[in-house]
């Protein structure tokens, strides 16, 4: 047996074999042969058929989780008096099928700019079933969006409150809208991940809500719905939760005496496990606290509790998610290890990075990884997964045991990659941005299909296209 690494943390597994069901979709299992399933499908005939890197949804893994999150939240509402609606965060990963599961499971969708509105209506969606976000909305969108009659459109600034109205008034609509508030609430994630903090885009100050709802009910065209918030995202626990609501509360207590104030949104936000050890709430004892919250708030100041809605993402898709890559270069790197002396980090090459996943580069986001197309014996090695882009940054997975004998052209699988990969992928290199898959009892079936080389020499100005004059 390898002597355990100096460099690795205490939480890996010592079986670099295992699934844990917290990790990986629920249709995962390891097979007789060592592959991993997927929904029923084989990896190796996933990566023969599409390629990789790939991205693979297990479809009825994600269709559970929606409903599971629908009857949640409605459930512990309903039981408060209040009804509840529950949006998908389209932002996390959104596709005309994604829509459409959404839609068919109960939930309704939140958008964030004209692309993700025209898909969402491309797909099927109508517009009450559609929020509207965004911190910077072009006249072109919130037209889009007032056009479509969005059942909600969240204004961020003061500045919006005039340029819905104006839209909504061409139109000959009243907007419904809600006002997106900074609540100060400073949840425990990643700094780029929290949204409320006072020094960042988003929102409106407490302090000036009253002034801005107040212009809001001075135009005949627009109509309030009530205050939204969004504290972060990746968040494990619901304090920061019941906190912001207990201070908007305070507000909407006060809004009460200008008008009716319909609703209150608490965004999304929740957080999901992408490594062994992580213990995010379960889904039904977040919508028990976030309910409870509210009621005890609005108990405390003497109004009606309200109707609620939440946007979660990331909770719906993320588990739902692996990523398949094959292994290219793989080399050992001696480095001083903690305690003064040296020891070795394996860097297992893959062929994908950071332009499928941006997430460990941008936030320094963890993950696990798994040999996915055989069986091993081979005692467990420490290994870093890095990309093949031009950059040390580069990395997929910071660290991890794979058996010591993964070396070129195996099959290793990424877990949790269903949220916030697809949809901040790039064409970093000018690699080509992979296929999105989805497998189920109906097999595998393609929700994105791969880009090509032509795809990205197409968008280029300075290349002659085929059949025209040089």
């Amino acid at each position: 047996m390898l002597q355990p690494n100096p460099l690795a943390s205490a939480r890996l597994t010592t079986d670099p074999l295992d699934l844990d069901p917290a990790v990986w979709p629920s249709g995962t299992v390891r097979a007789a042969d060592g592959a991993i399933r997927i929904g029923g499908a084989d990896a190796r005939a996933l990566a023969a058929e599409f390629g990789t890197p790939l991205h693979v949804v297990d479809e009825t893994a994600l269709k559970v989780r929606a409903e599971k999150a629908r009857a949640a939240v409605e459930g512990a509402a309903a039981a408060a008096g209040v009804h509840a609606h529950v949006y998908y965060a389209g932002k996390a990963f959104l596709t005309a099928h994604v829509v459409r599961w959404m839609l068919d499971a109960g939930l309704r969708i939140d958008v964030c700019t004209g692309g993700e509105l025209a898909l969402a209506l491309a797909a099927g969606a109508t517009g009450p079933s559609l929020g509207f976000h965004g911190n910077n909305k072009s006249e072109a969108e919130i037209a889009a969006a007032v056009d479509a009659a969005v059942g909600a459109l969240v204004l961020d600034s003061a500045q919006e409150v005039a340029l819905v109205a104006s839209a909504a008034a061409r139109a000959g609509r009243v907007q419904r809208v809600r006002l997106r508030v900074n609540s100060g609430v400073h949840a425990s994630t990643h700094e780029y991940l929290a949204t409320a903090r006072e020094d960042q885009k988003f929102g409106v100050a407490l302090q000036d809500v009253p002034a801005i709802v107040a212009a809001v009910r001075a135009e005949p065209s627009l109509e309030f719905l009530g205050l939204h918030s969004h504290i972060g995202s990746q968040i494990v626990g619901t304090a920061g939760f019941a906190e912001a609501a207990h201070r908007l509360l305070a507000l909407h207590r006060d809004l009460l005496a200008g008008g009716t104030v319909p609703e209150l949104n608490l965004g999304g936000g929740w957080g999901i496990a992408y490594t062994s050890g992580q213990t995010p709430a379960d889904v039904e004892a977040v919508a028990a606290d976030l309910v409870g919250a509210v009621v005890a708030a609005a108990t405390e100041y003497g109004i009606p509790v309200p109707d609620l809605a939440v946007e979660p993402g990331r909770w719906i898709v993320g588990p739902a998610g692996v990523t398949l890559y094959t292994v290219g270069t793989v080399k050992d790197v001696e480095v001083q290890a903690p305690d003064g002396g040296s020891a070795v980090r394996r860097y297992v090459s893959v062929d994908g990075g950071m332009s499928d996943n941006i997430r460990a580069a941008l936030y320094g986001a963890d993950y696990t990884v798994r040999l996915a197309s055989r069986a091993s014996e081979a005692p467990q090695e420490l290994v870093r997964v890095v990309g093949k882009h031009c950059e040390s940054g580069d990395i997929v997975v910071r660290e991890d045991l794979l058996p010591a004998d993964v070396g070129f052209g195996d099959l290793v699988a990424v877990p949790a990659t269903g949220a916030y990969h697809h949809s901040l992928a790039s064409n970093y290199n000018l690699l080509t941005r992979p296929a999105v898959v989805a497998v189920g009892a109906e097999g595998a079936h393609v929700l994105v299909r791969r880009e090509t080389i032509d795809d990205l020499l197409a968008r280029d100005a300075g290349l002659t296209r085929v059949g025209s004059a040089a």
